[in-house]
């Protein structure tokens, strides 16, 4: 009797499993194209080609005007530097009001920056123990040694701070930046080399591998 019911329960649970699923799959059909996009190429689903920075040959100043110069060194002296600079990487000034291949702009100011070191200093400290002395021989006065203190100072020092930017000449798009600092010198003899120092820093990177 008992395997007769549970013969009666199996099939039942058979029954069950084979019977229809409710759900049924469905889908709205995919939208057909633009007539445009047959004949239009969809740029962005490319990568941007890598820029040729050999196409650049000559340059001019961004609205034909010296760069903005300072109380620490003037327009002519910071155009001097740069204008050095790009010649030493193959860019010739445009000649005859011929286009350039890429406009120049920079500037140059002065900052204060906040700098630290650290140094040693030895610092005696006594204690008990023997010591020995010159007239009576050995006796209980104690014994010394040294110990390293770590002393950070901090001081101000001047830098000149040269940015310089290049721009397409056709497009004005940006295609290369960078700024660089040194230390500001002193006399004007100082300063001029301390100004081309900056500017050779800043163009090390150009142009960029």
């Amino acid at each position: 009797m008992k395997c007769r019911l549970a013969l009666i329960l199996l099939c039942l649970g058979l029954s069950a499993c084979q019977s229809s699923n409710p759900y049924v799959a469905s889908a709205n059909p995919i939208p057909p194209a633009p007539a445009q996009a047959a004949h239009t190429l969809d740029l962005s689903a490319y990568p941007a080609a890598p820029r040729d920075y050999g196409r650049y040959r000559n340059w001019a100043w961004v609205n034909d005007k010296l760069p903005t110069g300072s109380a620490w060194a003037d327009s002519a002296q910071l155009a001097e530097a740069i204008g050095n600079g790009l010649d030493q990487r193959g860019l010739r000034p445009a000649m005859n009001n011929q286009p350039a291949d890429v406009r120049v702009s920079a500037d140059v100011r002065l900052e204060t920056r906040l700098r630290q070191y650290r140094e040693d200093a030895y610092n005696p400290y006594y204690g008990g123990g023997m010591g020995y002395s010159h007239y009576d021989g050995y006796h209980g006065g104690g014994y010394g040694a040294y110990a390293t203190v770590p002393i950070v100072r901090t001081y101000q020092e001047q830098v000149i701070v040269v940015r310089i930017s290049l721009f397409d000449g056709k497009s004005g798009q940006p295609v290369w930046s960078a700024s660089a600092e040194t230390a500001s010198g002193g006399d004007q003899s100082a300063r001029g080399k301390a100004l081309r120092q900056a500017v050779q820093q800043a163009l090390k990177a150009y142009p960029p591998s």
